[in-house]
């Protein structure tokens, strides 16, 4: 990126609806420390166990030691004037081996954490599953076997049943594309399988555990259930009818397979064209299910991919060709009217009126540290101050054209284990040191206290 000279949010409170949520947003092996609690092996820390496929050979064991220093974590959420936290549960945590014994230590550190959250007047947004899958389910196929959705719906029961009475809301699911095609067809995520068999039974399975854990809540009276859907913009490369078509089956493999199913119950045929022979037997029966209504829709959003046809690939035949935009430390494109785009458009193509959370946007930055500087300055993160503030400008505008956006959550409170990346990359507002795992609130955070407070 170039360089930014940013200090200062563009906005207020002001500029937002009445009750429009502001918030921060982490998962549990990201920063919890999976060694910790009586925490049982999840198919994350046997990936990070092989060589060669997480950078560093680094992992989850320790993390941000948020297992041990919530607290202190809780009163950074507060201090910056923010309404929400959105958090992940472990379900080897909960329930180490999967199923059978549940682990109350882990029961107890989620009770802990939300009433912790509502002590300081902070909102608890939960999600079930944000990629941890127990060591001993991944062994028994994990997201490939058809059983796994009752799985899940034990594990929503057991949460859900200790937590769920105290939450702003819950959802299912973080990012089901990565759940199933970045983890089982391109295998850069765990359980890192390259087999297009897998993807296909893994992109249903997480869908059909999505009802069965929407069932779940709505018996234990939940009225705030939600999913949370990762978009990315798919850009033709050209305007060439094979770049046009590609993009096309990019967008139906990426956003439109996991829209679709709960909302229209369908798959786009983009998509099934290629993945309809390895589908589960019965899978069109199972639509009633992943249907269940929802109350809310989360979307993920970071950035485009300019994608051109691969014909000598096979199915999808297509690649991604880098783009001229400016890019974050993650070599993304920054690209605000994707996000513009997807809330207008997933209003009103599939959500409809259904209130819509931006439950995900942040960058990873190349942060300068000076330890020695005023608070404010230690840490000084132009870059990120720009692209929320060019993000922030995208949500407003998709506000005024009549989208429901209630909310915005920033990725992440903390720097973070970024899974196959390790602790290279950057996303927080408050900057971890792995070593001592002090916490420094970076320029962006202070920025953002200082624009939620300017009405206080």
């Amino acid at each position: 990126m170039s360089a930014n000279t940013n200090t200062v949010l563009d906005f207020t409170r002001a500029d937002f609806p009445e009750g429009f949520e502001f918030g921060v947003a982490t998962s549990a092996y990201q920063i919890e420390g999976a060694s910790f609690g009586g925490a049982g092996l999840s198919h994350w820390d046997t990936f990070a166990a092989t060589p060669g496929n997480v950078a560093g050979a680094e992992n989850g064991s320790v993390a941000c030691d948020h297992y041990h220093r919530w607290a202190e974590d809780f009163d950074l959420i507060r201090d910056c004037r923010l309404d929400s936290y959105r958090f992940s549960t472990s379900w080897a945590r909960v329930i180490p081996d999967g199923v059978g014994a549940v682990n109350q230590e882990g029961l107890d550190f989620y009770d802990r954490l939300v009433d912790g959250l509502l002590a300081r007047g902070i909102k608890p947004y939960a999600c079930l599953y944000h990629w941890e899958l127990p060591a001993a389910l991944a062994d028994l196929g994990g997201w490939r076997n058809p059983s796994i959705a009752d799985w899940f719906a034990d594990f929503t029961e057991v949460v859900m049943g200790r937590i769920g009475d105290r939450l702003q809301a819950a959802a299912t699911f973080n990012e089901p594309w990565c759940i199933a095609w970045l983890s089982h067809f391109l295998g850069q995520h765990a359980p890192g399988l390259r087999d297009i068999r897998a993807a296909a039974r893994a992109m249903h399975h997480v869908l059909l555990a999505h009802g069965r854990a929407v069932q779940v809540m709505r018996g234990l009276k939940l009225n705030s259930v939600g999913v949370v859907m990762n978009l990315e913009y798919s850009a033709p490369v050209d305007e060439t009818e094979a770049a046009i078509a590609a993009a096309r089956r990019n967008e139906a493999i990426y956003n439109r397979w996991f829209l679709e199913a709960v909302f229209k119950k369908s798959y786009p045929e983009e998509a099934l064209a290629g993945l309809e022979p390895h589908l589960p037997t019965g899978w069109a029966d199972d639509f009633d299910i992943i249907a269940e209504p929802v109350d809310w829709l989360g979307i993920n959003y970071y950035t485009r991919k300019r994608i051109a046809a691969d014909p000598e690939a096979a199915w999808p035949s297509l690649k991604e060709v880098e783009g001229p935009l400016p890019k974050t430390a993650m070599d993304w494109e920054i690209y605000p009217d994707g996000l513009y785009h997807f809330l207008s458009w997933a209003a009103k193509t599939y959500s409809g009126e259904l209130p819509i959370y931006v439950t995900e946007n942040g960058m990873a930055s190349y942060d300068r540290v000076d330890l020695t500087a005023d608070a404010a300055e230690r840490v000084a993160d132009p870059d990120r101050i720009a692209y929320l503030n060019g993000h922030l400008a995208a949500v407003k505008r998709a506000i005024d054209d009549g989208a429901p956006v209630k909310g915005y959550f920033i990725w992440s409170l903390l720097d973070n284990f970024e899974w196959a990346l390790g602790y290279d990359k950057r996303f927080g507002l408050v900057h971890v040191d792995f070593e001592s795992l002090a916490r420094t609130p970076k320029q962006s955070w202070h920025a953002l206290k200082a624009a939620l407070s300017s009405n206080d």
